[in-house]
């Protein structure tokens, strides 16, 4: 019933062509144009200040959130780009887990050039859900150019050291997962050795593939072992494959977060 009240909400939410204004105060958007990188790339950042009781989403943004979904259509001089998210919040909405922000978020965003030697304008559309006591999708412009120099930003600096532990730097262990077929995909099943963070453990839960739905987990610890476990489904239907190495893991708690990529086959 969750993945259909879901998938029904997000349907709605992308096919709607009307977009709130951002002019009504609801969130501003401004592009932090950053410094070009030692090893050629930009470092630039995403800012967006929300209206007080307002909220965002992260990029996995739970069953109650909208995903962000970003365009770089009239960019030049621009390749690829890396997002590094800073650490989110966990709400409960409606019954329903969502993930996100509140207030004011710098994304940092790491920018790959055709030529390192030279600018880069930075062109293309934000689509971003942001809710109160509603859901509002706001669609966002910005236009900014990216000098092939610049300085530092220390508010950028700021978000990049908010980001989550890296396995090593968390002390994480073995982490394995089984693999089931359910009724309508599959179950996959986690087990992360790491000793318990102090606090309420959120366990999320990525396929390393956007057309494939993951549920909330069910979590439960087991002493210094971490398990979850989540049904997936393809949003079109049928039956797919999933990569192990693919998978990523993100526990979060208390304002801290631990980013693991891939799992082992569980023994």
């Amino acid at each position: 019933m969750t993945y259909r009240i879901f998938t029904t909400v997000l349907a709605l939410f992308m096919a709607s062509p009307v977009l709130a204004d951002p002019a009504d105060g609801i969130v501003q958007l401004d592009v932090l144009s950053g410094w070009r990188t030692e090893n050629g790339t930009h470092m630039a950042g995403l800012q967006l200040r929300l209206a007080p009781g307002w909220k965002t989403y992260w990029r996995s943004p739970g069953d109650g959130g909208i995903p962000p979904r970003f365009g770089w259509q009239g960019s030049q001089n621009v390749a690829a780009a890396a997002f590094h998210w800073p650490v989110p919040e966990v709400f409960d909405q409606n019954g329903m887990r969502s993930i996100g922000y509140t207030n004011v978020v710098v994304i940092p965003v790491e920018l790959s050039l055709s030529d390192p030697s030279a600018p880069a304008q930075l062109r293309g559309q934000i689509q971003i859900g942001v809710c109160e006591d509603i859901c509002v999708p706001v669609l966002l412009d910005f236009d900014e150019l990216l000098p092939a120099g610049g300085a530092r930003d220390p508010v950028i600096v700021a978000a990049l050291l908010d980001r989550p532990m890296t396995e090593g730097e968390a002390g994480v262990g073995a982490v394995t997962c089984a693999i089931d077929p359910s009724e309508d995909g599959l179950r996959l099943t986690t087990r992360v050795d790491m000793a318990p963070t102090g606090g309420d453990e959120a366990v999320v839960i990525e396929a390393g593939d956007q057309q494939v739905w993951v549920s909330q987990p069910q979590t439960w610890r087991e002493g210094n072992a971490l398990f979850s476990r989540s049904d997936m489904i393809h949003v079109n239907g049928g039956g797919f494959a999933l990569n192990r190495s693919d998978v990523r893991i993100t526990v979060l708690a208390g304002g801290k977060a631990v980013d693991i990529r891939g799992c082992d086959a569980a023994q």
